[in-house]
């Protein structure tokens, strides 16, 4: 006798580049992956949204919009779904009603189906309007409760009860919905507590509710979780295609099938073809850079809990800003983060909060430097955390934020915000001689300078592929004499990594030009990069007159802004870096004198 028929969403062109490739994936290269699981018999995908939005703009260098197109023509029958991050919509940073209801117009008419809205603080407040926007633009909400497991010992959230009360809440404020989703992005919700929250979940909604549910393999245990709900009465899951499954992915398509062989559930699908979706699949991506820790179960996950779509992500800054070696350090580094930040769960943005608040703990000191997403979110500008945040740390964050704590509903201060909304991404667009078309003033109003750099065509690439032999050469790989002003450098070149005198620098070498800065021989007082990363700004010039503290330009690393002040009163003799130019901790960045 088959099965119960269990219907599966294929996340291996969203979740899974993120979760594997940190979201850095050009579009020609996985159309033809997508064209071989249609062919396949797939007919659900998970087409964008999440970090790819942001990431096509930010390091491939392709329109989002573009991308989501080309995806609709390769899957022109199949149901193709974005995730949103309620009032984030598809970005870090929060944001008005105006925006929140163009991100569901926008999406609609380049051709998405259904989107996924879920809040990382499961602040309902926060699905109410970004709900409505994505049913009244005529598309399917599927809602979601986000799930994790508290790091040991915790307590006071992230259990049965909690997920039951949040799903109450939801039915309650009359948010419409076509499903629901429950959203382990971490992996880490033992099978256990999946297993009772779906048999709540079953007597809470109609009896017709599609209940769908979502993990990752990072922590070793999604195969078990998968099937803990299915008993437990979910009617889907998300599954993905091998080379983006397991580890840090969701689990494979054929591992499922195979893990329930002789169940009573059955994922009704052509293995065979599966199989032949997976070759080409994997083909496609074999010139892609696949970190290890993307292929591996992380039984210490559930100690921080870094989620399998953000863990990538970050691993990829750290490469690239030559800190991997302070990897292991951050994740142990976010227990003591999450215990003390009031529980939201570890899904972005607030999963990419943590991990900022671990960098800054382990590079400058614990809570001697607040990130400012972190910080905003304690403080309650993101919303209510399911429990209220370490009173100390509130206090920490309000002094070095210089701002109050606020229990407001997030679109009510977004809203009174002059700095976001539609009217200031046309300001935006205008100043940059820019088209204010609806999907620019989207990319404006979600990815800021970045998003306008792309549109005037300064944007860089910033995927990574396995090296060959011939790049190498192509990028002058060997050792040299270089010669400046009669003065004689050892320089050896490979890769990304330049040794000039036996002192190594991460570069890049990139089509066009960067500007150069103006400089002065002059002495003063050195301002050195408090860390490795990349000059985002320069706000001032040489000769410019600087007061102790002022910024004088801002340096960018993994996804902060950091402002570097002027280290005495006086007047700017020197800058020696240029704007994009990748830092190392320790190097002169200008000088006052």
């Amino acid at each position: 006798m088959a099965g119960k028929k269990i219907k599966f969403m294929c996340t291996a062109f969203r979740d899974g580049f993120q979760s594997a490739f940190g979201a850095r994936v050009l579009t020609k290269d996985f159309l033809p992956a997508v064209e071989a699981a249609v062919d396949a018999g797939i007919d659900y995908f998970e087409s964008g949204g999440g970090a790819r939005f942001q990431s096509l703009f930010f390091y491939c260098n392709e329109n989002a919009f573009d991308m989501m197109d080309s995806f609709r023509k390769a899957a022109p029958e199949a149901n193709l779904q974005t995730l949103a991050r309620g009032v984030n919509v598809v970005g870090l940073d929060s944001q008005s009603r105006d925006i929140i209801s163009l991100h569901a117009e926008m999406f609609k008419k380049h051709g998405v189906t259904t989107i996924r809205n879920f809040d990382a603080l499961n602040d309902v407040n926060n699905l109410i309007h970004s709900g409505q926007s994505i049913v009244d633009a005529g598309l399917k909400h599927q809602v979601c409760v986000t799930l994790m497991e508290l790091p040991p010992g915790c307590s006071g959230a992230h259990d049965p009860d909690f997920y039951e009360r949040t799903l109450k809440a939801i039915l309650d404020a009359d948010i419409p919905f076509d499903s629901v989703c429950f959203k382990d992005a971490s992996g880490t919700s033992t099978p256990a507590k999946v297993h009772e929250t779906m048999k709540r979940a079953r007597k809470l909604l109609p009896e017709d509710s599609i209940i769908h549910f979502h993990t990752h393999e990072t922590a070793g245990t999604g195969v078990t979780a998968y099937k803990a709900a299915l008993e437990g009465g979910a009617d889907q899951i998300d599954l993905s295609l091998a080379p983006c499954s397991g580890g840090t992915c969701q689990p494979d398509v054929l591992t499922m099938w195979h893990a329930l062989r002789g169940t009573d559930f059955d994922l009704d699908v052509d293995i065979n073809k599966v199989l032949k979706a997976e070759a080409v699949f994997k083909d496609c991506m074999k010139d892609y850079f696949l970190p290890p820790e993307a292929t591996k179960v992380e039984p210490l996950i559930p100690w921080s809990p870094m989620p399998g779509g953000a863990l990538t992500a970050n691993t990829q800054m750290l490469r690239d800003n030559n800190l991997m070696n302070k990897y292991e350090e951050i994740i142990a580094a976010m227990g003591e983060v999450v215990r003390k930040g009031g529980f939201g769960t570890s899904v972005t943005p607030v999963s990419q909060f943590y991990f900022q608040q671990a960098f800054n703990n382990v590079m400058f000191g614990p809570w001697e430097k607040i990130a400012d997403g972190y910080g905003k979110m304690v403080l309650g500008y993101f919303g209510k955390t399911p429990v209220e945040p370490d009173p100390d740390i509130i206090t920490i964050a309000s002094e070095q934020l210089e701002l109050k704590p606020t229990h407001r509903i997030v679109v009510d201060i977004n809203d009174d915000n002059p700095e976001k909304g539609i009217a200031s991404a046309r300001t935006a667009l205008q100043e940059a001689g820019l088209e204010e078309t609806d999907e620019n003033i989207f990319i404006a109003a979600t990815c800021k300078e970045k998003g306008i750099s792309f549109l005037l065509g300064k944007a860089t690439l910033g995927i990574r592929k396995v090296e060959k032999e011939t790049a190498k050469k192509a990028a002058g790989a060997g050792h040299y004499t270089v010669t400046v002003d009669d003065n004689n450098y050892s320089v050896s070149i490979d890769g990304d990594k330049v040794v000039v005198n036996g002192k190594s620098y991460t570069t890049a070498i990139a089509e066009g030009t960067v500007q150069p800065v103006s400089t002065s021989s002059g002495g003063g007082v050195e301002a050195i990069a408090p860390m490795p990363g990349k000059v985002f700004k320069l706000l001032a010039k040489v000769g410019d007159q600087v007061q102790q503290g002022d910024a004088v330009m801002i340096l960018e690393a993994m996804k902060m802004e950091n402002d570097v002040p002027s280290p005495i009163t006086g007047k700017i003799t020197e800058i020696s870096v240029a704007q994009n130019q990748q830092v190392n901790q320790d190097d002169v960045l200008f000088k006052v004198s």
